[in-house]
């Protein structure tokens, strides 16, 4: 055990005095906090480098003509039926809509837009949602429908969420904001699980390339000097991590106020707003305030460190397995695909099924397979009705420990044979072999 600490600890100290470690764990916060920054900036300023498109309407029905409102990203020109036989038209306009006649069936109207470049999705939309508009200005002028009337009918319906503790207390609760924060969560641990993966796999390659390892294993043994490794990198992230959450926090939390500052009304603008009955912007924020209070952050935190910490062990272990496997780099390719598999599947099911029903049946074996635990269990967790869901947190941390464990035997029956072979490309049936000798 005391070998095992003091590769640890060399591990460790080698890679935080590195000036590359110290240069972007301070880097690092500002960057995330940056990038925060230009995309609140861009969301806010929905039309930011964009320019205005005109656009030549062609409707030989007339159903549409001067339908078709213009918008401040989009404006509609009507135009004769010539328009559309004309080969410098496209130089005129950004595009011409044509509506054809035989094609309309009064509940469907086929077009065709030509333009010269490939149309965004952004755009047909706006096409779309405005030609079903005009649509619906007809229909209701035919019946004698006027728009006052059909505004008097619409009704706008706003939906608290509230979650009901074990006290029987209702809380507000965020369905958005939880998940922002559980694919937050989720793409950290699986940015970090690869990002120091490989440091184990790389620092195993240049050791074994070296021939420093020959000098090591006369010491100690090569499980220890394994479990050394991965323990010392899984510091060096651990300390990163911390040091990046407190840091990005302060800046997001920063950037998040001044935003919101900027976004709120001042005293005159309010008083406009309650005389005329309209929604107070404050009021979103105050239940955004009062969602992000009703989270248990604790409990997140601790959750966020176990499973980085049992994700991280259980995939270097393996990592470290495939680089004592090799001789270089290039030759890790064909072992590295099923190791990182299930890790992307995780994300990828994670950023949609799991999403879509967090405690669903698929959502939930995801979150207790071992592979995708640490992934999957990070977008479930805000969305778990603690304490009648404890269980389940149990269950797959239990399962993720016991994985941990026998991976860890096995990579090291690996690694002790692998790490002393020379020149000779390692296959799967050759790994297989390492495992029972003796």
């Amino acid at each position: 055990m005391n070998k095992i600490l003091l590769i640890t600890r060399r591990e460790y100290i080698s890679r935080v005095k590195k000036k590359s470690f110290l240069l972007m764990t301070i880097l690092g916060p500002i960057l995330i906090a940056v990038f925060y920054g230009i995309m609140i900036y861009i969301v806010v300023n929905d039309e930011l480098g964009q320019e205005k498109k005109d656009i030549a309407v062609v409707d030989r029905q007339g159903i549409f003509k001067e339908r078709m409102e213009s918008t401040d990203l989009m404006n509609f020109i009507y135009s004769d039926s010539t328009i559309s036989s004309d080969p410098t038209s496209l130089t005129k306009f950004y595009g011409v809509l044509e509506i054809p006649v035989s094609k309309n069936d009064g509940n469907t109207v086929s077009a065709s837009f030509r333009s010269r470049e490939n149309v965004s999705i952004q755009v047909k939309e706006i096409l779309e949602r405005k030609m079903e508009t005009a649509l619906e200005k007809y229909k209701m002028e035919q019946f004698g429908i006027s728009k006052t009337l059909l505004d008097s009918v619409k009704s706008e319906v706003k939906l608290q969420t509230l979650k009901i503790d074990q006290t029987g207390e209702a809380k507000d609760s965020s369905t958005e904001l939880y998940t922002v924060l559980g694919l937050f969560l989720a793409a950290a641990i699986y940015i970090f699980i690869f990002l120091y993966g490989v440091q184990v796999m790389r620092g195993v390659i240049e050791e074994k390339t070296n021939r420093i390892v020959e000098v090591i294993v006369s010491s100690v043994k090569p499980f220890q000097l394994m479990m050394g490794k991965v323990l010392g990198i899984a510091m060096v992230g651990l300390t990163q991590i911390i040091i990046w959450v407190v840091l990005s926090g302060i800046l997001i939390t920063v950037i998040s106020v001044s935003f919101s500052l900027d976004s709120l009304p001042d005293a005159e603008q309010l008083e406009q707003l309650e005389q005329s009955g309209q929604a107070v912007p404050i009021s979103g924020i105050q239940g955004l305030l009062s969602s992000v209070t009703s989270l248990n952050f604790p409990l997140i935190i601790l959750t966020f460190l176990f499973y980085f910490a049992g994700g991280y062990l259980l995939y270097s272990a393996l990592f470290a397995a495939v680089g004592s496997a090799v001789d270089s780099e290039t030759d890790t390719q064909q072992f590295m695909l099923p190791i990182t598999l299930p890790l992307v599947f995780a994300f990828v099911l994670s950023s949609s099924v799991v999403l879509r029903d967090p405690n669903g049946t698929l959502a939930f074996w995801l979150s207790m397979f071992p592979l995708t635990s640490p992934v999957v269990m990070m977008v479930r967790l805000p969305f778990l009705s603690m304490p009648e869901q404890n269980w389940e947190l149990g269950l797959s941390m239990v399962l993720l420990i016991g994985t941990f464990i026998l991976t860890i035997w096995l990579a090291g029956r690996i690694y002790r044979t692998g790490i002393l072979m020379y020149g000779k490309k390692a296959t799967y049936k050759e790994l297989f072999k390492w495992l029972f000798y003796r």
